[in-house]
């Protein structure tokens, strides 16, 4: 069987900028993509999408779906465990997003309990004749690529990637990724990258890489060392957007990774800030992904515990004022040979 068109293509986007922003539940909304579209995620995806919820067309989780004007294209995450329900979110999907929906990726990584336990997210590893069912029946409808994400295998010490991902391209899948853990280590331990090499080897389609991608450095070295033709960056954006910029840059002439100066990493988090109260808005999400700019700056610890008690734009804006002054005073006085004090004057 030759590689279909939707690999082809996939194969060619990967060739061009192959960091792409991971889905992630609870962060990849409209304004974190944004953030990282303006600094390199050409291919960006939405958060965890369930075929249920989609089914019964809730507003909140349209939401979740359905990009922004800024955004010029969305890969779509869905995962749940019934292949009708797959087939009749593809079909809506495709008529709400229309001509920027670059791909339909499969959930079969996802190790939240809340999601195993009904047989979801990585479970469907357990289940690999139902995961070939919910690839075809995808694949029946989808005008675009359909792509899965798996991890290493369910149950630790086994390794079933590889033969899944067989299957899964003779159900019609364009490109899998797999992240080197098994369900049961969570996040916990370090990502086996190896996995990538031995999914790479059993299937002609391509393979996404993901796992430990904490730094430009990292993707590149992940992009380099291993058979991925494409990199998932995840935590690697908390607080570093420019991750992808980075790591093209890194790639293809060695070019150094910028330190950014706290005031950059401040004016980035008001960018964040704004996009979130213009786009969501729910300012909540905000104290924790204001957290992640302000790692390394003077008095990081205090600001955290103010961050948390932010409840309103007004707030947040107003807390980053404070910060950044705080950073200045701070900068002042080690230029001047003094120690910093123990916490800001707030």
């Amino acid at each position: 069987m030759g590689i279909s068109n939707g690999a082809e293509r996939l194969r060619a986007a990967y060739a061009a900028q192959p960091f792409l922003l991971a889905p992630m539940a609870g962060v990849t909304d409209a304004a974190y993509r944004i953030m990282c579209r303006r600094r390199g995620a050409e291919m960006a995806y939405s958060e965890m999408v369930s075929v249920a919820g989609l089914a019964y067309a809730s507003n909140k989780t349209w939401r979740l779906v359905l990009p922004e004007d800024e955004e010029p294209q969305i890969c779509v995450q869905l995962f749940g465990s019934k292949p009708e329900q797959f087939a009749s979110a593809v079909d809506a999907v495709q008529e709400r997003v229309g001509d920027k929906l670059s791909l339909i990726d499969i959930n079969m990584a996802c190790p939240a309990r809340k999601v195993i336990t009904k047989g979801e997210g990585s479970a469907l590893m357990e289940t690999p004749d139902l995961a070939a069912q919910i690839v075809r029946a995808a694949v029946e409808r989808a005008q675009v690529p359909v792509t899965v994400k798996m991890r290493i295998a369910f149950r630790t010490g086994e390794r079933t990637a590889p033969a899944l991902a067989r299957m899964l391209e003779d159900a019609g899948a364009d490109a899998v990724a797999v992240h080197g853990r098994t369900a049961k280590q969570l996040y916990t331990g370090t990502a086996d990258w190896s996995i990538i090499d031995e999914v790479a080897d059993a299937v002609t389609i391509p393979v996404v890489g993901s796992g430990d991608v904490f730094s430009a450095e990292d993707a590149v070295r992940m992009l380099t060392t291993t058979k991925a033709e494409a990199v998932f960056v995840a935590r690697g954006t908390y607080g570093n957007p420019w991750v992808f910029d980075d790591a093209r840059a890194l790639a293809s002439a060695a070019t150094p990774v910028p330190v950014r100066s706290a005031h950059e990493r401040l004016e980035a988090l008001r960018e964040h800030l704004e996009l979130v109260h213009r786009y969501l808005p729910l300012m909540a999400r905000a104290r924790t992904f204001a957290t992640w700019y302000l790692k390394g700056m003077p008095h990081a610890a205090a600001w955290r515990g103010q961050v948390v008690r932010c409840t309103s734009f007004e707030d947040f804006m107003s807390l980053v004022d404070e910060i950044e002054a705080d950073v200045a005073a701070c900068e002042d006085i080690l230029a001047q040979g003094g120690t910093l004090p123990p916490l800001p004057a707030v």
